[in-house]
């Protein structure tokens, strides 16, 4: 065996000889290549570590952009609480009963950013409005500290309606420096805050109360054809009205015009008014003779909102108008008698040119027909803007619960408008199409 190990060794040493010989002979090769290896396999080394450092520098910047802009990395998965904040209760009870009262200073104290238009919906629509007599309040933490995304569930009963209805809403509540808390609806958060509510709405408890709520309407719905016209009506009733104050406030607010003033300064009383003479000109009174609907809209039986239906007009549908009332309507041509129409929600399209000192004579007046330039899918309420999503609502192909689903618009999402019809929905353009979603669920 020692014998055996001594060999061995011998071998071993032999041929380490034999390397070193080898290695002497040639170094003036070998050496360089070595070197060589060594240096490459630094360099390696050496931008491996860098770019290891700069990943780890772009990781914390981002970490530490994402931590500035306020947004979290993961939405977290809180369950959903009911009257869990009771400072924010109290918040939806005094703002909700203000919304009865019609009381727009503590919803302005309540709300930031409440614009004109919204203080005049308020005003209005208290007057319809008895009480909410179910309220109930849902919150999940917020995407900053303080803050909280709440569903409030209410129960809206209407003087002429005899059931509460039942909706629900969403709500950014935030809190100010004073520790107060207030409701943003300044439609201004970044996306990251949008993404955020976004996220949290699509969670299974909040689809769950989004689903219970639609189930309670819709089954009213099914057991109350009258429902849904008594809300769009009211819809209707309160848009027409808040237009008109809208009109009126500014009408108010422009100058008033010197049109009592003579040519010479003096000022014009009756005395002054001149008889048209013999070679007086006389301007042509245009005459509308037939009007085209601009919007989906009740034909009644008389000019009243609460009279008989006996239609509805489509969006171009057109009329021969008999008569333009002073009070807001039009009487037209339907179905072999006579109709009546909102007139905001018609268009002239004929129209006949008539001497206003015509007595009758054989001469037949002009009649113009207008030139429609527009595209089959437009009409006069074109595009106004955007409209912002307040819940998840479904995009379809029709104004209609069965239309064909076209897709999900979900809470923060901006919808550029067509038109906002008289029959719930809004027309809007979606991936290059005409589209639509109810106006419930969006302002």
């Amino acid at each position: 065996m020692n014998t055996s190990n001594n060999n061995i060794q011998d071998y071993i040493k032999a041929k380490l000889e034999s390397f070193r010989n080898w290695l002497f002979r040639y170094s003036k090769i070998v050496m360089p290549v070595v070197l060589v290896i060594c240096v490459a396999i630094t360099v390696v080394v050496a931008v491996n570590a860098n770019k290891r450092k700069i990943a780890e520098k772009e990781t914390l910047e981002a970490t530490e952009e994402v931590d500035m802009s306020g947004s979290l990395n993961v939405v977290p998965e809180v369950p959903l609480e009911q009257d869990a904040v009771p400072e924010i209760n109290e918040l939806f009870s005094t703002y909700y009963t203000a919304m009865v009262e019609g009381d727009t200073a503590t919803m302005d104290q309540l709300v930031d950013k409440l614009d004109a238009t919204e203080i005049l919906k308020a005003q209005e629509t208290s007057k319809y409005i008895e009480s909410y007599p179910v309220l109930e309040v849902y919150t999940k933490t917020g995407p900053k500290e303080g803050t909280y995304i709440a569903y409030v569930y209410a129960e809206v009963k209407f003087y002429d309606y005899d059931k509460p209805i039942p909706g629900m809403r969403t709500y950014y509540v935030c809190v100010d420096e004073n520790g107060n808390y207030y409701l943003n609806e300044d439609g201004e958060e970044d996306k990251n805050v949008l993404n955020y509510i976004r996220e949290l709405t699509l969670q299974d408890d909040v689809i769950d109360l989004n689903n219970k709520v639609a189930v309670a309407y819709n089954d009213m719905v099914a057991e109350d054809d009258e429902l849904v016209d008594f809300i769009v009506d009211l819809n209707t009733e309160i848009d027409k009205n808040v237009g008109e104050a809208l009109a009126r406030a500014e009408g108010s607010a422009l100058p008033e015009e010197e049109s009592t003033q003579g040519t010479d300064g003096e000022t014009a009383g009756p005395e002054q008014t001149e008889e048209p003479g013999e070679n007086a000109f006389t301007e042509p009174v245009t005459v509308v003779t037939r009007v085209r609907a601009i919007d989906v809209v009740n034909i009644r039986k008389s000019d009243s909102e609460t009279a008989d239906k006996l239609g509805k007009a489509a969006v171009g549908d057109e009329f021969d108008l008999l008569e333009e009332k002073g009070n807001g309507w039009s009487k037209v041509s339907y179905e072999g008698g006579e109709a009546f129409i909102k007139s905001e929600f018609l268009e002239p399209i004929e129209t006949m040119q008539a001497d206003a000192s015509n007595d009758g004579g054989e001469e037949e007046p002009e009649v113009t027909t207008q030139t429609d330039t527009q595209d089959d899918n437009s009409n006069a309420a074109a595009s106004t803007g955007t409209v912002t999503v307040i819940e998840n609502v479904r995009i379809r192909a029709s104004a209609s619960e069965n239309g064909e689903k076209l897709g999900t618009a979900y809470v923060g999402e901006k919808l550029e408008v067509i038109m906002k019809q008289a029959d719930g929905w809004t027309k809007i353009k979606y991936n290059g199409k005409t589209a639509y979603v109810k106006s419930d669920f969006v302002e």
